[in-house]
């Protein structure tokens, strides 16, 4: 069963990133260091296989940069 989009928001979150607004159903997560994501959705739907792929790159892309 995939992961609910407030789990991927969690995880995000977790990782660093602040929500700065968004638009109808789209939310914008903005990272310290400039990084910015996406992530449509009401927050109790699943999420796609994109959207978590998505998601855990970015937060992969920015735990390598802090290291």
């Amino acid at each position: 069963m995939p992961p609910k989009i407030r789990e991927l928001i969690r995880e995000l979150e977790s990782a660093g990133f602040r929500e700065k607004g968004g638009k109808g159903r789209h939310r914008k997560f903005r990272h310290t260091n400039g990084i910015i994501i996406i992530v449509s959705g009401i927050s109790g739907d699943d999420a796609k296989q994109c959207q978590i792929k998505d998601v855990r790159w970015t937060i992969g892309k920015v735990s390598n940069e802090e290291e």
